[in-house]
């Protein structure tokens, strides 16, 4: 089903740039707190978009991961930041742009002994107490497997507990530095069972090797262990080091995998080229909400 590889990038793969007063006031605001974003970090595709409709994905815990992830622009090293006073300059910001829907996500901090689950769980007490009408989403690592991290992450309440397997099981050790397909996948049935309540998501990134077969097969997967939300986008490589880009999908192929996801009984699957974990996060809470 896929299409084959292609040495440029096909027309749907052309982003917008929009660099009006919002971009500017939100970049500016976002250096004046110290702050870091995953629309930078990670080089995603729709920060211009977002960025314009004053939404963003926050970055806690520093800008320096533990883990060196084949497919990810985020700088790799041994974080020094520990800034107890970040979750209440994230509420602070939020709070300024006037957020409706949070997102919160991490660099992995495996050289912290809960992971940053403090840190999660006091940045979603912090956006609570500033913007008690507006929804929390938490992007998270794996927390090494650490059951009593993720509780102290659920115990905060989040609105959506996030958690990417990021690509199929075959390619995960190819693709992912130290994290595992089962571990995302016992993560993601822990949540259900502690706080069943808390809707959970996970996503993929199609274009680095899985079959059509592949992709059907995580679904699954993430229906068997109820996950409700699942988001698909295009895997653009973000620099020579980094993993080649095997096969360019179709928007049409997109809106066929969105159908089998909806299918399997997703309450919101968002699939689309440039689709990003966080992209169109507050409607997808609305969905898992009604559903």
């Amino acid at each position: 089903m896929a299409t084959p590889s292609i040495e440029r990038k096909p027309e749907w793969l052309k982003i917008k740039l929009a660099n009006g007063d919002s971009y500017k006031e939100l970049k500016n605001m976002m250096r004046t707190k110290t702050l870091h974003t995953v629309c930078e970090e990670a080089k995603c595709p729709n920060i211009h978009e977002c960025w314009a409709n004053r939404t963003a994905t926050f970055m806690i815990l520093g800008d320096i991961c533990t883990r060196a992830c084949r497919f990810c622009a985020v700088k790799t090293g041994l974080p020094t930041e520990l800034d107890l006073q970040e979750p209440e300059r994230v509420a602070e910001a939020a709070e300024q742009m006037g957020l409706r829907h949070v997102v919160v996500t991490s660099v992995a901090r495996d050289d912290l002994k809960d992971g940053g689950a403090s840190i999660f769980a006091a940045t979603i007490r912090a956006l609570r107490a500033r913007l008690p009408l507006s929804g929390v989403e938490v992007l998270i690592p794996d927390f090494q497997g650490d059951e009593e991290a993720l509780r102290t992450v659920l115990e905060a309440k989040p609105n959506i507990l996030n958690h990417n397997v990021e690509t199929v099981e075959r390619l995960s050790d190819k693709v992912r530095a130290k994290a595992k397909y089962g571990r995302s996948l016992e993560l993601l049935e822990r949540s259900k069972r502690i706080a069943p309540d808390i809707p959970t998501k996970s996503s993929i990134m199609l274009g680095v090797g899985e079959t059509w077969d592949e992709i059907l097969r995580t679904m699954d997967d993430l229906r068997a262990i109820n996950c409700d939300i699942m988001t698909i986008g295009q895997y653009l490589q973000p620099s020579p080091q980094h993993l080649p880009v095997t096969t360019y999908y179709t928007p049409e192929q997109f809106a066929e995998l969105k159908a089998e996801g909806m299918k399997r009984g997703f309450s919101h699957v968002e699939s689309g080229p440039l689709v990003r974990s966080s992209y169109h996060a507050h409607d997808q809470v609305k969905s898992a909400q009604q559903s």
